[in-house]
């Protein structure tokens, strides 16, 4: 079973469809918009669409909180696990 980094990573990638970057390209502290990745506000919605069909996770877009989740994988990673456990 892949770590939640892991499962963040590729679930970036397949959603996103990013072909030429693998789980192992893509750093677990680095910004996910902007710099790192340099995702876009598109890319956030697709990718909290995919989080909320894979976990059933709802996330704000206007929420403090969720801009927090968004900023890494290793914060996406967090989130997830967090709401597994409850």
């Amino acid at each position: 079973m892949p770590s939640p980094e892991e499962e963040v990573k590729r679930l970036i990638i397949d959603v996103l469809q990013l072909e030429d970057i693998t789980p192992a390209d893509i750093d677990s502290e680095a910004p996910l918009f902007v710099e790192g990745l340099g995702l876009d506000s598109i890319d956030a919605l697709e990718l909290g669409v995919a989080i909320y069909k894979r976990y059933g996770i709802t996330l704000s877009a206007d929420s403090e909180e969720t801009r927090r989740y968004f900023a890494s994988v290793h914060s996406l990673a967090m989130m997830i696990e967090a709401y597994r456990k409850t």
